[in-house]
């Protein structure tokens, strides 16, 4: 019963891969509608460990299927053998979440990224900062079973949405650029918009007309970039000690 559960629900439900995505998923919401384990104790000791919190969640949505059932189910096994297909969250309570102002933590905006692992670990440092929200221009889709498992589940700790550049929230725009004025100069808003160009080749034009202000980040002459996860990370990290937020 399960695997047929799995198999009608696959296409149309978010691939919670490995028991952390499933972990994190748990504690922020996230209707599960079906999960399995290799090692249904294993998982749950794992919990015990680790997550006492949703230990008895997990309990009650684990069902123990054989290994062979459970690499027919996943693209790719995860080392801890635990899989589940959670509910996506309502893109339109995403996009009130986005735009409702005032805003108490700032938005990430990936434009045009190209790396699905890096933008699933934007997704789990901006979860991590309490940012309002990830949003993507472009094709790559934020909610690729990648990028979920990249993020470790967080895509359901923050609103997570794919938009153009027009269809972007309120708030000032900071766009992160190596010819932009000096970040450590400027402080920061709650209700900031903070962009990222893609890993190859920057912001994209139409971004660039739009931002309200350039920044760069500190980085040693010789030094040609920052991970985009990085550079999000630093640009996060002085907003939350500009702003005294706490988590």
């Amino acid at each position: 019963m399960t695997v047929t559960s799995w198999n009608r629900l696959a296409g149309t439900s978010v691939l919670l891969d490995g028991f952390h995505a499933l972990k994190h998923a748990v504690r922020f919401g996230a209707e599960v509608l079906v999960a399995v384990a290799v090692d249904r104790a294993a998982a749950l000791a794992l919990a015990d460990e680790l997550a006492p919190d949703v230990r008895d969640v997990l309990d009650a949505l684990l069902t123990e299927v054989p290994e062979s059932t459970y690499t027919s189910l996943v693209p790719r096994p995860h080392p801890t053998a635990v899989a589940a297909l959670a509910v996506r969250p309502s893109r339109a309570a995403n996009l009130d979440r986005l735009a409702h102002t005032p805003r108490t933590a700032p938005v990430v905006v990936l434009d045009h990224p190209r790396n699905l692992g890096n933008a699933g670990a934007v997704i789990r440092l901006a979860a991590g900062f309490g940012a309002t929200g990830v949003v993507t221009t472009g094709t790559l889709d934020p909610w690729h079973p990648t990028v979920v498992r990249g993020g470790a589940g967080l895509h359901f700790a923050t609103a997570v949405e794919r938009l153009t550049v027009t269809e972007l929230p309120p708030g000032p725009l900071f766009a992160l650029d190596p010819e932009g004025d000096d970040i450590r100069g400027t402080r920061l808003p709650d209700d900031a918009v903070l962009a990222f160009g893609s890993e190859r080749s920057g912001l994209s034009a139409e971004l660039r007309a739009r931002a309200d202000h350039l920044l760069s980040l500190p980085m040693r002459p010789q030094v040609s970039s920052y991970n985009l996860a990085t550079s999000v990370a630093m640009t996060l990290y002085h907003w939350s000690t500009a702003t005294g937020a706490h988590l």
